[in-house]
């Protein structure tokens, strides 16, 4: 792989551009080191009984809408409610994050398995037990994303 640097003090925060043909394990994984000091600061705002908790991207597993909320559930199962819609979620998330629904984004590096569904969908277990489906509109996307074909 070609690498080049360009160091100069006009740049006022650090920006990298990859021309790629497509997304293998070692490019995210680059990517992610590049992301980790913008991501190491980010927490998200979440409520559970009346308090507010702050939880980093890594502790979540999955975020869904369920009704009229938007929750999210952590390694432990615990269940929080955001006040973020997905679409900026979506956005905030780190590398790891991926879009499987229009109404859940999960992590995947909190998959355990991923099952054959009914009328082309995919179910989705993950670690914690949580379960959800990848829809017909979003499997493509999903395959590519995990280098599945």
């Amino acid at each position: 792989m070609k690498v080049e640097c360009k160091i100069s003090p006009d740049y006022k925060e650090p920006y990298a551009v990859l021309h790629i043909n497509r997304m293998t394990h070692g490019i995210a994984e680059i990517i992610s080191i590049l992301e980790k000091e913008e991501t190491d600061s980010l927490t998200l705002a979440a409520s559970k009984e009346k308090k507010t908790f702050f939880l980093k991207p890594e502790d979540i597993v999955l975020v869904r809408t369920e009704g009229r909320e938007i929750v999210c559930y952590d390694k432990l199962k615990n269940r929080y409610l955001l006040d973020k819609p997905l679409y900026e979620l979506e956005n905030i998330l780190d590398i790891h994050f991926v879009r499987i629904s229009k109404s859940t984004i999960i992590n995947i590096r909190q998959i355990n398995h991923v099952e054959a569904g009914f009328n082309g969908t995919m179910e989705l277990v993950m670690k914690n037990g949580v379960t959800d489906y990848i829809s017909r509109s979003f499997r493509k996307s999903f395959k590519e994303r995990l280098g599945l074909k």
